[in-house]
């Protein structure tokens, strides 16, 4: 093929290509449209305050802003890591994460197995409404709730009392908050959870309970061989979702809910940078460091879930 022939087969390629790009856009108009709103919330509010991250880097001046404050290297990420109050925050941090990997990601499977046990009767939409409400509830406002009902003149309180049992308050006992954490999340999100799940086994092809009812297998067994691998992939994508947000431990329960008597157990990454922040006043630099590198680690876990997902021969986000 001469030269003259390669530019010509190049330029009549770009051109389909270009025309392909304005039919395609012309024809689908309407819903490039629609996505307009999404693309400018994330433009304004995710991307644009990026260029914040550059206070990890510096030495920040509120007379001279971000862009002008002096560069300083490392040294706030060296400041942050000689800050025992830093590891203290890492720590429970990765503890409560695990905690609420193990003892709150299953309950919304099982819930949702065994609402789907109920078929289509009226209760299962009595007990989808009733456990999902919560969920539209703030932390702010169910936090409220459980402190009225287990502070120190809470409603459990005042019933144990009769009895002669003074001073019950797990809000404020190190040996019991983290336990009352994942129980509290499991009550207000667990619903809103089994949502995902219980679409999930719809799309299970009914025939195969058929199948597996003929070669004699139970309720129990038809849960554990269809229903179970049915949604194996969902369960993947949100167990990949769940590892990614380690570092995520739960900053609006935490912060609504703990106390000075309850923090060296429940002090995490999000609230060690906002009392850094906003309460010890000792600027935005050593913040956005503790902020960034909770972001590299959570971003490396959500990789290294997507490989395990992979390499265990299911469907990864990517």
């Amino acid at each position: 093929m001469s030269v003259n022939n390669a530019k010509e087969l190049s330029t009549r390629r770009v051109q389909q290509t270009k025309s392909k790009r304005s039919y395609y856009l012309k024809r689908y108009r309407i819903m490039y449209l629609m996505l307009l709103p999404a693309l400018a919330f994330y433009a304004t509010f995710s991307y644009y305050p990026m260029y914040g991250i550059t206070l990890a880097f510096k030495q920040y001046m509120f007379n001279l802003g971000v862009l002008r404050s002096p560069w300083v290297g490392l040294a706030n990420f060296q400041l942050m890591f000689q800050d025992p109050q830093f590891w203290n925050a890492f720590r429970n941090t990765i503890e409560i994460s695990l905690g609420r990997l193990a003892f709150e990601f299953p309950v919304a499977i099982i819930l949702a197995l065994l609402l789907n046990e109920l078929g289509h009767s009226k209760m299962k939409r009595v007990y989808q409404t009733v456990l999902t409400f919560p969920h539209f509830l703030s932390w702010v406002v169910f936090s409220g709730i459980m402190i009225e009902i287990l502070g120190d003149t809470g409603i459990v309180d005042g019933i144990l009392s009769q009895f002669g049992i003074h001073g019950f308050d797990p809000l404020v006992t190190p040996s019991v908050f983290r336990p009352l954490l994942f129980i509290t999340d499991n009550l207000k999100e667990v619903g809103w959870g089994t949502i995902i799940y219980l679409a999930a086994i719809a799309g299970v092809n009914p025939e195969l309970y058929e199948a597996a009812y003929v070669d004699g297998a139970g309720r129990l067994r038809q849960m554990w061989h269809v229903t179970l691998p049915g949604i194996r992939g969902t369960i993947s994508i949100l167990l990949i979702f769940a590892v990614g947000g380690l570092m995520n431990a739960g900053f609006d329960q935490i912060f609504n809910m703990y106390s000075g008597p309850v923090q060296p157990v429940s002090d995490i990454l999000q609230t060690y940078v906002f009392r850094l922040a906003f309460v010890s006043g000792n600027g935005f630099d050593i913040p956005t460091a503790a902020g960034l590198f909770s972001s590299v680690i959570g971003g490396l876990l959500l990789l290294g879930a997507n490989w395990v997902i992979k390499r265990m021969g299911q469907e990864g986000l990517f």
